[in-house]
């Protein structure tokens, strides 16, 4: 395929298709194959019949039948990978989660499981709803059909923020012309894109069918057949009957979250009350991970607000700010993560530059501190009035502020002053700093900064004249630690950030955990007992208030910066001591593939706590006990995998509108049949679906649970993973617990981050299409499989159609000259080929089995690919070979098609039937076994072979360039008619020998003793040769990774008879009119009869070694 590459281009346009005939003919390969796989039912699976003499499903467990005994003779493999949300279309980062699962599931087939792979919709959350009301107010403004629109329009769109809850695909496929895109949010942003129907419209949606999407629930109706027709077609192997939607557009699936919650609140696992939350001022309800824009796994940041009361303005500060304050307590508040050192405050930090304002709070007094920590105050019941309200009075700069005079609380100095600090940040905090330079690094350098240069920082001496007071003594830096350490560290600014905040965690950590009180009422205890009393004492005087904020920046699906707000609320106990126990317990049974994902999860559920489960907007099932309440998009999303069991039987479309095969209606589906079907619960004998009934779901749903293996990005570890494990470990016994998660990293393309917003970005259809499924899933194989980010290259999915479609035409070559092929005994050559095979089988059924893709991709086809290179050029009769055996070809054929039928199913199915022959479809077939047992000798034996060649090719132009230097006497011309002789030793050199039997002296069978190796190279008198050291530290070397059996260096072939069968091949190959192969001890003899005789080079036979021949070549 003629393709040109630029790898500066965006998505689309890296590779741009000049001929596409090559991958015209791939993509015509998958229409038939999918349309057979349709047609046979193959990916819809079902649970084997019941056991011989088990007359029905209700008597399989009153007889009490074993389901472990009927999953060993019938074994099974189901995997999953979270839901995409239904605002667009799937993109290659779901691509590439999904592929995990497909690719394993390719895999499980072939090993003969019953595999269920299926496939659900999410919708619950605020996503769509609020899409839908932006679309609604833009009705508003331009008519349902939008003809009121008028480009000057976008001028003024500050009213309507555009929230991201639309997928945008990038622009089209086949164009390269920048202007010409229709496609991606950056040309979006470019062409000066605002509304949410333009954004539809990008996606596809037709101007006349935008208003049906005012309706929430049509979003359900049009996406997601669009992402079951792209999962079909890169060829996925899902079940598609088990297919469904979560909210309550499908009653069946409401049902199931009712009872799990019910089942939850029964368990004392949902409480109420208020407690801080992520909170949407604008949407009026918590913001959850899934609700956001942009913060995702952010959480309340907890602080003790600390109190100084104002007692005397700076000389800076207006009249007008001093006439609003009005007479009344100003307080300059600040957060703080360490209430246990304020005894040790000599003055307060603000901005210099940032602006402040003062608020009302409650007591008829005021808070001096930024705006967006009052508004986080507002929403914590700090301020008086309803929730929300901020009041501000005044305006002030942190300029103006220098040399106010504050009290701070429970100082030891009782007047401290203002004084200006370079790293204060709005974004953070009050914006107001206390300053015990004790303790704190950043406070100290900044302290010593103003006392050096009291006139540039505008500030009087006297303003910072107090010493650092000791708050508190660590065995390591005393009581004085900032001081220490930024003596140590060598800081000499405040500028110095980076050693700054080195100096900061060691001073935190150790103060925390190792650090005793040496002031105040709680004196010589430990700093971590001391710490909640003193914050309790000082909220208890006044003096302090707890206050919280984001950790960083949260911004909501609606554009709304967020703030911490304590509301009432219902939220999962997540952290309680025995249920966190249980999640611990079922992380420690489960299979993490990496480290990394089981230190995140660890992480994860050492910090997780209560989480908010209901909202009051958005778009999901009802909390059954207080329905005003919507059940949150990660709370209804934890163990739907058990709902996937039984989906098929319930319903036949994904909303649940017509009932399944089973005839049961959604309200049949009560509390207490789930917990039969799902749990230990017995059926209750007035049961609206009849005990066969429920019996069938709940065998159906104990043959596939527990779920083997879950795939997601990694990014979901600190939400919904973790809140998978904790839920099922409520829910389930263990033998239902998840066996296995296998997360990955972000997706990049072309090597750099998949983004809509610099277009370097694709749908998962768009791949498709530019480069046929099969090459697309190549890529997203060799994309890679650990937990950081991988890379899709559209250099890489190019190559994968050249390789794909030159794979065919060899392939169907082969079948036509099928009858000319070699047939008879297998010689030297096609036994090695057969034993690389087998050997390359057995590597990738062990990566599939690890779900090491990549891995497995390069020994199934690269690997694979170049044994059969190799086979076909030592066969070539042009080089002296007897032609490749027709059953070898064949055995490649099938072995190839068949290792790499879980990456190319489209491939592989036409090779399958089409040059193999075979009736039955791909997806039915087993994964290839060996011939017989591995010889690894063999093996080594071809391994050897490949490189006889190159090494004599580098001798060669070794040779070449010792004589282009001049002072070389050869006369060897590589051009002219050439000859070579190539010695074979059998014995390695007598001085080798002694050294490793020294080296074998000194070995205990772990380490070498170095002193004893030493001692013994100099008795022997080995040690004056300079070769003799470096071959030892070699050995040294390779005991450690090879252990004993590094002085086994025999050969496991005979080398000789090897390089004397490959005469032909390197005559052929480089083009030598004479190859002589020749043992050292054959040289030796003829040179004892003739010493000085032509050609033979003493010093290369002595040279030679085992394993490493020396050559000598001369001209006719």
């Amino acid at each position: 395929m003629a393709a040109t590459i630029n790898q500066d281009a965006k998505a689309g346009s890296v590779v741009v298709m000049e001929k596409t005939d090559k991958r015209d003919y791939l993509i015509a390969l998958e229409s038939p194959a999918q349309k057979s796989w349709s047609t046979s039912q193959s990916f819809e699976t079902n649970p084997p019949p019941l056991p011989e003499g088990v007359k029905s499903y209700q008597d399989f467990f009153e007889s009490g039948q074993s389901m472990e005994e009927l999953q060993k003779q019938y074994p099974k493999w189901f995997g999953t990978f979270p839901y995409a949300y239904m605002n667009g279309s799937l993109h290659l980062g779901h691509a590439f989660t999904i592929s995990k699962i497909e690719f394993a599931a390719g895999f499980e087939r072939m090993r003969g499981k019953k595999v269920l792979f299926p496939v659900g919709y999410h919708a619950t959350g605020m996503p769509i709803k609020a899409a839908s009301d932006k679309l609604i107010r833009e009705m508003e403004l331009f008519g349902e059909d939008f003809s009121g629109y008028k480009e000057d329009d976008e001028e003024d769109s500050s009213a309507l923020p555009v929230p991201t809850t639309t997928a945008l695909p990038a622009k089209s496929l086949e164009s390269t012309d920048p202007s010409k895109g229709k496609k991606g949010k950056l040309n979006a942003k470019s062409t000066g894109l605002t509304y949410q129907f333009q954004i539809l419209e990008l996606i596809g949606v037709p101007r006349d069918e935008l208003k049906k999407f005012a309706d929430p629930y049509y979003w359900l109706n049009y996406f997601p057949p669009i992402a079951k027709q792209d999962l079909t077609g890169l060829g996925a192997r899902v079940d598609w009957r088990r297919q469904f939607l979560t909210t309550d557009a499908n009653p069946y699936y409401d049902s199931f979250v009712r009872w799990q919650m019910n089942k939850l609140y029964q368990q004392g696992k949902v409480k109420f009350g208020k407690r801080y939350t992520i909170y949407s001022p604008k949407d009026g309800q918590p913001c959850m991970d899934h609700d956001r824009q942009s913060g995702e796994a952010v959480n309340p940041q907890e602080y003790t607000a600390v109190k100084m009361e104002v007692l005397e303005w700076g000389p800076e500060v207006s009249s007008e700010v001093k006439q609003a304050v009005g007479g009344k307590k100003v307080w300059m508040v600040a957060a703080t993560l360490r209430p246990e050192t304020m005894y040790g405050q000599t003055n307060c930090f603000v901005g210099p530059n940032l602006k402040y304002g003062l608020f009302e709070s409650a007591h008829n007094e005021l808070f001096l501190i930024t705006e967006r920590a009052a508004r986080n105050m507002a929403f914590q019941g700090i301020f008086e009035g309803e929730s929300g309200r901020v009041a501000k009075v005044a305006d002030v700069v942190g300029s103006e502020l220098l040399g106010t005079k504050v009290s701070p609380p429970f100082g030891v100095a009782k007047e401290v002053y203002v004084l200006p600090m370079e790293g204060v940040l709005a974004t953070k905090g009050t914006g107001v700093v206390t300053s015990v330079p004790s303790d704190s690094p950043d406070d100290y350098r900044t302290l010593m900064d103003l006392r050096k240069k009291a006139e540039m920082y505008k500030i009087k001496p006297e303003w910072a004249a107090i010493d650092p007071i000791p708050v508190l003594k660590t065995p390591k830096y005393g009581d004085m630690a900032a001081e220490f350490l930024c003596n140590e560290l060598k800081i000499q600014s405040q500028r110095d950030k980076e050693k700054l905040a080195e100096a900061k965690d060691l001073t935190y950590k150790e103060g925390f955990y190792n650090g005793v009180m040496v002031i105040g009422d709680f004196k010589g205890e430990p700093v971590v007992d001391a710490k909640p009393k003193v914050r309790q004492q000082m909220i208890d005087a006044g003096l302090a208030t707890p206050y919280a904020e984001p950790e960083s920046e949260v911004i909501s699906r609606s554009a709304d910066v967020c703030v911490v707000a304590l509301v009432d609320q219902w939220y999962l106990d997540y952290g309680e001591d025995s249920w966190k126990s249980s999640a611990f317990k079922l992380l420690g049974q489960m299979n993490t593939y990496q480290t990394e994902t089981r230190n995140g999860f660890e992480a994860v559920l050492n910090w997780l706590n209560k989480w908010a489960c209901a909202r009051s907007y958005g778009l999901g099932s009802k909390l059954p006990w207080d329905p005003v309440w919507l059940v949150e998009s990660l709370s209804d999303s934890t163990i739907y995998m058990s709902y996937y069991t039984v989906a098929n039987l319930l319903h036949d479309d994904m909303f649940g509108k017509n009932p399944g095969p089973l005839g049961i209606k959604p309200e049949q589906m009560t509390d207490e049949v789930w917990d039969y079907v799902l749990g230990s619960g017995e059926l209750p004998a007035n049961s609206p679906v009849e005990a066969e009934k429920a019996a069938q779901l709940k065998y159906h749903f104990s043959y596939f649970y527990p779920l083997d293996i879950r795939s997601s990005g990694k990014d979901l570890i600190p939400n919904h993973l973790t809140f998978w494990i904790y839920i099922h470990a409520a829910l389930f016994p263990e033998k239902h617990w998840p066996r296995a998660v296998r997360t990955n990293g972000h997706l990049m393309l072309n090597g750099k981050k998949m983004s809509k917003s610099t277009g370097n970005f694709l749908t998962m259809k768009e791949a498709t299409k530019k480069y046929g499924a099969d090459a697309a899933r190549l890529t997203l194989a060799d994309a890679g499989d650990d937990i950081t980010d991988a890379n899709f290259e559209e250099t890489v999915a190019n190559a994968a159609i050249l390789r794909l479609h030159t794979a065919c035409l060899w392939a169907e070559e082969m079948k036509s000259i099928e009858s000319t092929l070699r047939t008879g005994e297998l010689n030297e050559f096609d036994r090695g080929f057969q034993t690389e095979m087998d050997s390359l089988i057995e590597q990738t059924y062990k990566f599939f089995d690890q779900m090491e893709f990549k891995s497995a991709l390069k020994a199934g086809l690269y690997d694979f690919e170049n044994s059969r290179n190799w086979y076909r050029l030592i066969s070539d009769p042009a080089n002296g070979g007897q032609g490749m055996h027709r059953d070898l070809v064949f055995q490649w054929i099938r072995n190839n098609t068949l290792l790499i039928a879980p990456f190319t199913p489209h491939y592989s199915e036409h090779i399958w039937k089409n040059v193999l022959g075979e009736s039955s479809n791909i997806q039915s077939a087993q994964f290839p076994q060996i011939s017989g047992p591995v010889d690894k000798g063999l093996l080594e034996q071809m391994e050897y072979m490949r490189g006889v060649v190159d090494k004599l090719r580098a001798a060669e132009a070794t040779l070449g360039k010792k004589k282009g230097k001049g002072k070389s006497t050869t006369t060897y011309d590589s051009t002219k008619p050439k000859q070579t002789r190539i010695y074979v030793a059998s014995k390695f050199p007598e001085w080798q020998e002694k050294a490793i039997e020294l080296v074998k002296g000194a070995y205990d069978g772990k380490e070498v003793d170095d002193a004893k190796l030493k001692s013994g190279l100099q008795e022997s008198g080995l040690l004056k040769d300079k070769k003799v050291m470096p071959f030892a530290q070699t050995m040294k070397r390779k005991l450690l990774t090879e252990g004993p059996a590094a002085f086994d260096r025999a050969l496991p072939f005979d080398e000789l008879h090897t390089i004397k069968i490959l005469v032909p091949y390197i005559k052929s190959s480089a083009k030598f009119t004479l190859v002589d192969v020749i043992s050292v001890t054959e040289a030796q003899e003829i040179l004892a009869k003739e010493p000085g005789k032509e050609n033979y080079d003493q010093a290369k036979i002595e040279g030679s070694q085992p394993g490493i021949p020396e050559s000598q070549f001369w001209n006719e």
